[in-house]
């Protein structure tokens, strides 16, 4: 089996990117919670320099996102994990319960995906 090739930067700061605009915050917002200059979250989001541990840190807390789904957006192993998360949260829901919850993520769905646009 062969490794998976490395993560570019230009992709991590995409996915930086992606991150800070689905949750309508502006570089300088992002810089300011993550005590980052704004000209280095440019480069980050550009992808003109690597990334530091720590600024990843202060980032992905910042942004309140997984470093999976920065580092590997689509990993495999991921996906299994959220679904489990989201199996727990309906584990012990009534049948009403679960239906109001199905409603409202198809809603919140629809809604996000309309904001990504």
């Amino acid at each position: 089996m062969q490794p998976s090739p490395m993560t570019s930067s230009a992709e991590i700061g995409a996915r930086i990117r992606e991150a800070r605009i689905a949750r309508k915050m502006s570089q300088a917002e992002l810089a300011e919670k993550s005590s980052i200059s704004l000209p280095h979250i440019s480069e980050i989001e550009l992808g003109k320099t690597d990334i530091r541990v720590q600024s990843f840190i202060r980032i992905i807390e910042a942004l309140q996102v997984s470093a999976d789904a920065i580092l590997r957006a689509n990993v495999p192993a991921v996906e299994p994990v959220l679904e489990q998360d989201y199996h727990d949260v309906l584990a012990d829901c009534t049948p009403e319960e679960i239906q109001a919850l199905i409603s409202i993520t198809k809603q919140l769905k629809q809604t996000m995906r309309i904001h990504q646009e």
